[in-house]
């Protein structure tokens, strides 16, 4: 036992499994769901293409066929899961795309199916900060009320000048304004990050990670850059190739942002699952059970916990 008052076994941080068995007291799986949402950085709306890192599937490479209802996608994807958690509860993932993008009455009937279905527990909401106009969020604070309710934002850096150099289509200060916007009608938010892209060094990932601890979310996800074929991001590589991180770099910057983070703040994600049949690199990252073995190898060499260095002072 590390004598981490959110663990339960050796973990050194605050594991989303954790966080679920706490409050359910079993498995809880998230079933990820594409309803089929346009994107207002593909559209034209804010620009086109979509950031340079996202594939032609919204974010949403392991999601369902959005050519399907959302029912027929969560009973698909459920039984996949069930063959590993028959018993588990599950949380309705709408992952690929903007998932406030599009009218309200569309919304509620996509959102309401989900919750609708056998075993459901709560809802996980992926969205930009920027497409948060007040009529959703009043539908999502109640959604929030009556449901285990999760937003997730990407902002991926608070650097502006990356986030230009990535194409997100909006500024920190609106990632600002959305997250209080949510916050304030007391709706969780969970607030992902991505470590290694391009121009960016450690320092400027750790201070991503230190703004972000400064507003205390409910969760985190860490994710590492995936280059993968298709993408804007991988074409700008093949004519101005930048460094990608190495493993052992990671696993170091990870411990360091985990430190940062309050212990309060659920992690949902430490690394990611990169498509293997486009990805270009960093190509470790397909081991991720070995990148996690060695993330808690590394606090445990520290004797360190997450909050470790979480500075309740710090102001962006």
């Amino acid at each position: 036992m590390t004598g981490f008052s959110y663990s339960c076994d050796n973990k050194r941080y605050h594991t989303w499994s954790y966080y679920l068995r706490q409050k359910y007291g079993q498995k809880v799986c998230k079933i990820p769901l594409n309803a089929g949402f346009s994107c207002p950085n593909r559209d034209g709306t804010c620009g086109s293409g979509g950031c340079s890192f996202c594939s032609g599937n919204r974010g949403g490479d392991f999601g369902g066929d959005p050519a399907l209802s959302i029912p027929e996608q969560f009973f698909g994807m459920r039984e996949i899961f069930a063959k590993k958690w028959p018993e588990s509860l599950s949380i309705a993932y709408f992952q690929a795309g903007t998932n406030t993008y599009a009218p309200l009455p569309v919304l509620q009937e996509k959102f309401e199916a989900a919750l609708a279905l056998p075993g459901v527990v709560g809802l996980s909401i992926a969205t930009r900060a920027d497409c948060l106009p007040p009529p959703v969020l009043d539908y999502l604070a109640d959604l929030a009320r009556r449901t285990d309710l999760t937003v997730e934002l990407g902002l991926q850096t608070v650097h502006d000048q990356t986030a230009r150099q990535i194409n997100r289509g909006h500024d920190y200060a609106a990632f600002l304004a959305g997250y209080r916007a949510l916050t304030d009608r007391s709706i969780p938010v969970c607030v992902h990050l991505i470590n290694g892209l391009p121009g960016e060094t450690e320092e400027m990932m750790r201070q991503s990670v230190r703004h972000v601890a400064a507003l205390r979310p409910f969760a985190v996800k860490l994710h590492l850059l995936h280059l993968l074929r298709g993408t804007d991001l991988a074409a700008q590589y093949e004519t101005a190739p930048f460094p990608l991180l190495e493993k052992e770099a990671y696993v170091r910057l990870i411990c360091d942002q985990l430190e940062l983070l309050p212990p309060e703040t659920v992690i949902q994600r430490l690394t990611g699952d990169g498509d293997r049949r486009s990805l270009i690199g960093p190509l470790w990252s397909v081991r991720k059970r070995e990148v996690l073995n060695a993330i808690d190898r590394e606090l445990s060499r520290r004797g360190t916990v997450q909050g470790a260095r979480f500075s309740p002072e710090f102001q962006p």
